[in-house]
């Protein structure tokens, strides 16, 4: 079932897709507000900045690949794996998964946009400035030092003068704020713009899982913004917040910071749950098993998550009865997690799967992100991981768990929706060789990590002697990695050939069942014809589709829903191109630098923000919506 085949006519999908259209040319590209534009630009960044940060891990594999080489110093070794650590868990990880819910919550939702249109263009344009913030000052060798974390007091102004660690601090608020910004869109999209009949409970689990993610980090980040800041102020003006000599604690960082970074890892995975969720429910041909038990499991992980941050710190000398808390802890939220597998893997037992590439993905995500599991809960024993802290074992835990569990799903959904974005089919072939290599390529190179660190090694090592035994496992860990990258380029290349010469698609090629499948492919500026109405949690395999009718079409509207029921309120007018985003990302961009050099810019930098933001919320006159709300066809 298709839009057409719901919709009215030729004219009013012209008429429609002339009031949604964008400005021709640049001054289209720099207005825009239509969140596939913006989603789109978000993973071009992303898969960009995820291709660097992959160089930079090759470049270290190969440093360690023997004993005693000096391929690179320990400062370049140093700065490489924090900018390949801070670019994988901040520039890429969490703003990938925000950029995929931009792009298809609307169209799951069967609307036109985003809550707020202008706030999705400014959290790219913001986004855009943090990882300037980070890779130019790479460019002239101020490259961030001290890992990903940054921990006083190494990044105190005692210890690292100079400007490294407050461009990563900065870099961090930068990053932040975006998510915020593109979180507040995705979670007020959810709730208040669903389509008629789209009650909580026929809600797909992809949207759960960005409800549940996006107030995950509307809780998280504030605290890791809060700790950058008190940073920045103790280099800058001389606080003392994470100083013993002036009376702060040097753990205080620790504490903020992990308050965020736990809650991060499932803010990167929950997303992945609706991926895996959304593509085996169309590949195994069934609704999902267990759909209430998925939706509780989800809420049970986005909670759990705020109590396990102690866990990263149990070497640092806690009392040990907060440890065992803390164990039971991070012990307790494997279930959830388990409660998910179980039923994805049920769902294709009762199914008909069919082992296209995105369903490759999911086995090789299940497979690989198990294996990450098991040693996330050998690690969660506070003694065992006294023993395993800072050594190889750990850089093998969190890949399996990152890798496995976000980017190989996220691959997985990138080919899923592929031809819903560009109306062509990516190369199975291709695709299956890209699986094979990057899947197989990755257990070889990090399985291995797992012995090393048992035997000792330690991470954020340049280099070791030849008498350690170490050589030929590092050596395998080089060989894997390598052909990891080359899946990784068969991959990208499957994507770009399949661009210009993939076969030609319908709407759904798959045979989904979720309201994205009834936009044309590609979609067009306006998404769909009407209001598409919602009676069960897999609309698209019924045998008819109703529309709600009413809204303008020469005028952007939107229809706004209630919470729980979806039942219709109003119409809602939805703004269009416009430059103050742009705007207004530019003169926060010229705040947060300038605040790394002087207090005083944040005095005067709040002048060109508050100009911009008053040219943005300018109220102008809109024309009244009129005439009845609408009317089932």
């Amino acid at each position: 079932m298709t839009a057409t085949a719901a919709g009215p006519g030729d004219s009013r999908a012209a008429q429609l897709r002339q009031t949604w259209r964008d400005p021709p040319g640049l001054w289209g590209f720099l207005t825009t507000v239509d969140h596939k534009r913006i989603a789109a630009r978000y993973i071009v960044t992303t898969l960009f900045l995820l291709f660097l940060a992959g160089m930079l891990a090759m470049d270290m594999r190969l440093q360690l690949s023997a004993p005693g080489l000096h391929r690179m110093d320990p400062q370049l070794y140093n700065e490489s794996f924090s900018l390949h650590g801070s670019t994988m868990l901040f520039l890429v990880s969490v703003p990938v998964m925000e950029a995929m819910a931009l792009w298809l919550v609307p169209l799951m939702l069967g609307q036109r946009n985003m809550a707020f249109p202008r706030l999705a263009a400014f959290s790219y344009w913001l986004y855009l400035g943090g990882v300037l913030m980070l890779w130019l000052p790479h460019a002239v060798n101020i490259t961030p030092d001290l890992g990903w974390f940054e921990y006083p007091p190494l990044s105190g102004p005692a210890y690292s003068p100079g400007h490294r660690a407050d461009i990563w601090a900065q870099m961090i608020t930068f990053t932040e704020v975006a998510a915020l910004a593109a979180s507040v869109n995705v979670a007020m999209t959810i709730l208040k713009l669903r389509p008629p009949g789209m009650t909580l409970a026929k809600m797909p689990l992809f949207l759960w899982a960005m409800l549940v993610a996006s107030l995950m980090t509307i809780f998280a980040l504030p605290a890791v913004m809060l700790a950058t800041s008190m940073l920045i102020a103790d280099r800058l003006v001389s606080t003392h917040f994470f100083s013993p000599s002036g009376g702060g604690d040097a753990l205080l960082f620790q504490h903020l910071f992990w308050f965020f970074g736990h809650p991060e890892v499932y803010i990167i995975f929950v997303p992945a749950v609706g991926f895996v969720s959304a593509i085996v429910e169309t590949f195994a041909r069934r609704p999902i098993f267990g759909y209430a038990a998925m939706v509780l499991s989800v809420l049970a992980i986005g909670i759990l998550a705020f109590g396990l941050w102690v866990h990263h710190m149990f070497a640092v000398g806690l009392p040990r009865l907060g440890n065992d808390f803390y164990t039971a802890a991070s012990m307790t939220i494997a279930l959830p997690a388990g409660i998910q597998i179980f039923c994805w893997i049920a769902t294709i037992w009762g199914g008909r799967p069919r082992l296209a590439t995105p369903m490759l993905w999911v086995i090789g995500f299940i497979i690989t992100f198990v294996i990450g599991g098991l040693s996330g809960v050998m690690t969660a024993s506070a003694p065992l991981d006294l023993q395993l802290t800072d050594t190889y074992f750990i850089v093998a835990h969190f890949h399996y768990v990152l890798v496995g569990g976000a980017i190989f799903p996220l691959l997985g959904a990138f080919c899923y929706w592929y031809p819903k974005a560009t109306g062509r089919l990516m190369s199975e072939k291709l695709g299956t060789l890209a699986f094979a290599l990057i899947v197989g390529g990755f257990n070889l190179g990090f399985f291995p990590m797992h012995i090393l660190g048992l035997w000792g090694m330690p991470r954020r090592v340049y280099t070791y002697p030849a008498g350690m035994g170490w050589g030929t496992l590092n050596l395998v860990a080089t060989i894997g990695s390598a052909v990891a990258v080359v899946g990784g380029l068969v991959f990208v290349a499957n994507a770009l050939w399949s661009f210009w010469y993939g076969r030609r698609v319908g709407a759904d090629p798959w045979g989904g069942p979720t309201l994205e499948w009834a936009a044309r492919s590609p979609p067009p500026p306006h998404n769909f014809d009407l209001v598409l109405c919602v009676d069960s949690l897999t609309p698209l395999w019924k045998k008819e589709l109703t529309a709600f009718d009413g809204l303008a079409l020469d005028r952007r509207e939107m229809l706004v829903t209630t919470v729980m029921e979806a039942e219709p309120i109003y119409r809602q007018n939805s703004v269009g191109p416009s430059i103050w985003p742009l705007m207004s990302a530019l003169a926060v961009t010229l705040l947060f630098v300038g605040s790394i050099f002087t207090p005083w810019a944040l005095v005067w930098g709040a002048v060109p923000v508050a100009i911009a933001l008053t040219f943005w919320f300018w109220p102008t006159r809109a024309r009244a919506s009129t005439g009845p709300l609408g009317r089932r066809r």
